[in-house]
Parts: structure tokens; sequence; C-alpha cells
């Protein structure tokens, strides 16, 4: 691949893990990780330099983004893209005042099952699209609207398909996403499910790319012993673990997820002190190397905090405490948790900007959750950061400033979009 030499940089976010500081809170920026017009020069699909535009290298070519500002690009750590159907009026009902206990997800579920491999391939690549043209270029998705061993491993082998493609980045296995229909009032014969035979296919069906088994641990769904069972027979084959937990209620997800030492905890809406400071006790985890360069051992770290604002303003929920966790010394991300029934959108702006007008983050505070955060929380170290030897995924800004993400809520401000080193927007 020819080099490049990105210039006319009014603002670089590098977010640069070699210039951070390991005694202090993981918040916002430490010095020297916001560069001021600024240069990049892409080699191999890397990072190869940053610094002062009056210093850069020459390279094979050049680009001139005009006074631009540039962050890493987002990195979604929790999406539910795999999905047929629509509900709308779910939606509509919820905001006339219904409340929301997850039984949409068998609505989803029913129209999943009957699209056809073809149908279902294209929907989620329309999903990607999307969520790349708003900036997105790391993009975790998961199973999970099958829930049959058929169903889950067809959902675990068109994912493989799109991580081959390099459309998906990381893919998990959540069959214990609702008890189906046809299993109800036999909750533990569906576990026993999950945590044999569906697992298995799903592992043939997906081979190496599936790294995480993830559980939603809530009332209507999964218990803190079910949940269990799902996560320790997913360790015992190797995969990484995620929760969905304290969405609906204090559930015991924030403390299983702490105890079995899951990448991530994912919804947070209700916490007490002793959750707060669980998660903040992780937070200095070491991670190990794993096989591949920039993926991390998916079994070690800490435990990372992930808010989605969105879903919480679509379901009318309280809002995750971003702050209080951030305060406490929590490492925190943000994701979409894009989803048919509780946050129908893939854009980490829209996110980001809610992080800051209605959480109280700080801008740096929202961006490193939406960018490094994300990172962490599925344990990788060659995204959501620019700084030398990351992955050259780049998210250019129609503004002069990234505070304008919050300054101007809602407008489309992506310019441009690096991914893996080329440019795709």
């Amino acid at each position: 691949m020819a080099s490049t030499v990105i210039t006319g940089i009014s603002e670089l976010w590098t977010f640069d893990p070699a210039l951070e500081d390991p005694s202090a809170p993981p918040r916002g920026m430490s010095d020297g990780q916001l560069l001021r017009d600024a240069a990049v020069v892409i080699d191999s699909g890397h990072i190869a330099w940053t610094g002062p535009a009056t210093e850069a290298p020459a390279a094979d070519d050049q680009a001139d983004l005009g006074g631009r500002a540039v962050l890493p690009g987002w990195v979604d750590s929790h999406t539910h893209l795999v999905f047929a159907g629509d509900r709308s009026a779910e939606f509509e009902a919820r905001m006339a005042g219904e409340s929301y206990a997850a039984g949409g997800i068998s609505v989803t579920t029913g129209a999943t099952r009957a699209a056809r491999d073809e149908e279902l391939l294209a929907l989620v690549r329309s999903r990607i699209t999307e969520a790349v043209r708003g900036g997105t270029t790391c993009l975790e998705t998961k199973t999970g609207y099958g829930l049959t061993v058929d169903e889950e491993a067809r959902a675990a082998r068109l994912l493989a398909q799109l991580h081959a493609a390099g459309e998906i980045d990381e893919i998990t296995y959540l069959g214990a996403h609702l008890v189906p229909g046809e299993f109800e009032g036999r909750g533990e014969e569906y576990v026993d499910l999950v945590a044999g035979p569906m697992l298995e296919a799903v592992q043939d069906a997906a081979g190496p790319a599936l790294r995480w088994i993830d559980v939603f641990c809530e009332d209507g769904a999964f218990d803190s012993e079910q949940s269990t069972r799902v996560l320790r027979a997913g360790a015992d084959a190797g995969l990484g673990l995620r929760v969905h937990g304290n969405q609906l209620g204090r559930t015991g997800g924030v403390q299983l997820a702490c105890d079995l030492g899951a990448a991530s905890v994912d919804h947070l809406n209700h916490l007490d002190p002793a959750d707060v400071d669980a998660l903040a006790a992780t937070a200095a985890l070491p991670v190990a190397p794993g096989e591949e360069p920039g993926v991390l051992d998916a079994r070690t770290g800490p435990t990372v905090a992930t808010v989605l604002p969105a879903c919480d303003l679509s379901t009318r929920a309280p809002l995750a405490p971003a702050r209080e966790l951030l305060e406490a010394g929590a490492q925190l991300a943000i994701a979409s948790n894009c989803n048919p029934g509780t946050s129908y959108t893939s854009s980490l702006a829209f996110c980001v900007a809610t992080a800051v007008l209605q959480m109280r983050l700080t801008l740096a505070e929202a961006v490193r959750a939406a960018t490094r955060g994300g990172a962490l929380a599925l344990r990788r170290n060659d995204v959501g950061h620019l700084g030398v030897g990351a992955r050259a995924d780049l998210h250019v800004l129609d503004a002069p400033a990234a505070i304008h993400l919050a300054y101007r809520p809602g407008m489309p401000l992506t310019h441009a979009v690096w991914r893996r080193g080329t440019r795709v927007l």
C-alpha cells in the first residue's frame, strides 16, 4: 500500500495509550494526546507518524483536510445488527406511556427466523454502511434473534463471512438473550441448550472469528444463577465474557461480570455504590497479549462499564450514571446498542452528544469512551486511538473543532472516514 500524509488538521485527538498516565483516573485526554495544526502519515494500513504539520515527512500521496478536526474512528462495542422486521409500533406505544420489559425481542425473533440468508446479509451490510458513514470504524455485533440451535448457528455463520471480509470486527454469541416462546415455563432446559449444544453449534459455524459470549441478566430474561451457568460454559469453551446488566433493575449483573472477569457489563441504569465500587476496583487490572497483534487476551483485564445513551432515551429509562462511574475511577465506554426495539441507531456522534449534554461528561471524556473505551471493552489496543502502530481508522469532522459534536447536536458532521488505511467515505 502507498503511504499517505494527511495535512490540514486543525485538531488531532490521538488518545495515544503510550502517553497515558497510569496513575491518573481513566477519563479524558492526557498531555500530548491533542495536537493542533497537525499531520498524520498512514502506511500499510497503520499510523506511521503524527506530529506538527510543519514537520511532516514525505509520503507517496497527500490529502489536505482544509482545517478540519480528526478523531479516531468510533469503536462500537455493543450492537445487535442481525435482525429482520420492524418494531416501530412498539416504540410508538412506549412513547405513549407503556413500559419496556424486553418482551418485544420475541417479535424480532420471529421475523429473523423467517428471513433468508441473502436478506439478512443485505440488512446487516446496510446497517454497517450507515455506521461507517457516521464515523464508526470498529464494530462488534451479536447473534441473539434466532434462539434455536440452527438459527443461532446461521447467524454466527453469516457474521463469520462478514468478519472474513473485514466488515465486522468482533462477534458475540447471545443465545441467552431471552427464553423463546417454545420454551415457556422451561427456562432451565433452555439454559442447558444455550450452554451446551447451541454453544457448540455456534462455535463450529463461526470458527475462530467468535471471541465472546453474552447474557441478558435481567428480570424476565435470565437470573444470576442461570447467567453464571451460561458464562462459565463460554469461558470453558475459550470465549471472553460480556454481560447485559442492571438495565431494568439491580439483578446482579454488575457483580457477576466483575466476579467472572467479563470484559464489559452494559446498560447500567440501576447501580448502587457497591456496584460502582466493584467496577472501579477492576480498572487497573492488566491485560495480556492475544494471538493476533492488537487483539488482547479476551479473558483478562478490567470490566469496562459500558453505557448506552440512545437506549436510555428510547426506553425513557434513568440515564446510566456515567459521571459517577468516571469519578469513582471505572473504565467507561459508550456504545450505540443498535437494535430494532430499544435503540435503532448506530450514531455514536448522537450518543456522544447525549453524554455531554445530559450525562454531564466533558467532550474529552465522552469521545474517549466512544473510542479508546470501546476498544478496552473489546480488549483491543489496535483501535480507538491514533498512536503510531494503530490501525489507521480516522474520523474527519466537517468542523474545525471536535466540540461541534455537542455544540451542533444532530448535525451530519462526518466529512471523511479512513478504515484500515483506506478512505471509505
